[in-house]
């Protein structure tokens, strides 16, 4: 249970870092967007063509034409940020909150809920009218924002109830990535698509092999994404089946790793402490000692998890913010304020401050009343209430969604994700708001122990 809680104190320390910078970078996008004389600037910013291109062939190239930095952004950076989320979830199936039915039931069937209720709720504003496609925007929890909101109120949160909205937003991850997949993919190339399969086999066998090379992995998993780009299937569920497809298991075992340290470092006590610390050359025997260790520490750690720590940084500080900076940018120059009590404005909000408030809390309700799970420890009702008002912010995937569902460059759906954009950005703000203000008054007040 220990490494559990070690887990979750992590999981919430990066994403509520990469909380702040999301947070910046949308406002800055805002602002930008709306100061005089930028706006054509930020919006001729994505426009520009990007390539990477070897001969006549163009990695970045979809149906044989260069992709914009927009296209690039949105299908690209973000395969890459589905890629962490696909190891992330592969772990948590594994050794996390997943791995175990009765632990994982819980914030499972709470996920469930939060996204069957707010699509329900915005199927009824949006049955019949032309923004109906817009239907998956309510049913993404983004963690790093509910987690960084978490962060704020620091020790005084039980680590049951940060465990439970981690491991809901991972599902609701998932949920994403299946709608995704089903719904946002259309004349598929069957030719391009077999050799797509062929790749990921390639990395299946691997796997299984033992190769420990993360470029085996990562090189042969860009043509998986430029295979299924090209195939008509989005290019972000490529990321998420390669990341199934990293090994889990390392070369060494700890006992073995902690075997070969002991023996090495051994050898160094044989010599004269004195002459080691006036020394600033090594001799070859003590190269080499150092660089067995060096492979050891190497081999100990398991693909799947070095790669997951490699990315945490570039997609929370880097690939997030940058996506929320392009697609955020709203122009309020011309903006009428009714929108937002009419049309796809309103459903977002009331699909996701009431929709995931309702389906995150009555599920858990349910399944806890029902003794399916029991509950979170250190949480109660009136918590459990409180954290899923969290659930409503649905920032980064519910913005790829509305980019999904309404950016064919049509200016009617130009118009519909802009509105798109400001319910959801709206919504983020009062769950954020409404689930700190009853964190803070619902929560104890005295820190709570969390060895």
């Amino acid at each position: 249970m220990a490494n559990v809680f070690y887990t979750a104190r992590k999981t919430l320390k990066n994403y509520a870092n990469g909380g702040n910078v999301l947070i910046f970078a949308t406002g800055l996008a805002l602002l930008v967007v709306n100061l005089p004389g930028l706006k054509d600037f930020y919006n001729s910013l994505w426009t520009h063509e990007i390539a990477l291109q070897i001969g006549g062939f163009n990695l970045f190239s979809h149906h044989g034409e260069p992709m914009s930095v927009m296209a690039f952004i949105n299908d690209a950076l973000m395969a890459v940020f589905f890629f962490s989320v696909g190891l992330e979830i592969k772990r948590e199936v594994l050794v996390g909150e997943l791995s175990s039915f009765r632990q994982a039931l819980l914030p499972i069937l709470g996920a469930i809920g939060g996204m069957l209720i707010p699509v329900g709720i915005f199927w009824l504003f949006a049955h019949g009218t032309d923004y109906s496609a817009g239907m998956a925007i309510p049913m993404a929890t983004d963690i790093a924002f509910s987690l960084g909101v978490l962060a704020m109120l620091g020790d005084r949160v039980p680590v049951g109830l940060k465990i439970f909205l981690t491991t809901l937003a991972v599902v609701d991850d998932i949920g994403g990535i299946l709608v995704i997949a089903i719904f946002y993919s259309s004349h598929i190339d069957y030719t391009l698509l077999l050799w797509a399969a062929g790749c990921l086999l390639l990395l299946f066998i691997g796997g299984k092999l033992g190769i420990q090379s993360k470029l085996f992995y990562v090189g042969i998993g860009a043509f998986v994404w430029f295979f299924f780009l090209n195939a008509g299937i989005h290019p972000t569920i490529a990321g998420v089946l390669v990341a199934f497809t990293v090994p889990a298991k390392p070369v060494y075992a700890p006992g073995k790793f902690i075997k070969t340290i002991r023996t090495n470092i051994s050898r160094f006590a044989h010599e004269d402490d004195s002459r080691l610390e006036s020394r600033t050359i090594l001799d070859k025997d003590q190269m080499n000692w150092l660089k067995e260790i060096e492979s050891a520490s190497d081999k100990v750690i398991s693909p799947l998890q070095d790669l997951e720590d490699s990315l945490h940084p570039l997609v929370n500080y880097l690939i997030v913010p940058l996506f929320a900076f392009a697609n955020a940018g709203i122009y309020f120059g011309d903006l009428d304020v009714g929108m937002v009590f009419e049309g796809i404005s309103l459903a977002i909000i009331v699909s996701l401050v009431l929709g995931k408030f309702l389906g995150i809390f009555l599920f858990s309700w349910a399944t806890i009343k029902m003794k399916l799970a029991p509950m979170p420890e250190g949480a109660s009702w009136l918590t459990m209430a409180s954290i899923s008002l969290l659930g409503g912010i649905g920032f980064t995937v519910s913005l790829f969604i509305a980019n999904l569902s309404f950016g064919t460059g049509d200016p009617i759906m130009s118009q519909l994700l802009d509105n798109a954009k400001l319910g959801i950005l709206i919504a983020s703000l009062l769950a954020g708001i409404l689930g700190w203000v009853a964190l803070h008054y619902t929560l104890s007040k005295e820190p709570m122990n969390e060895e």
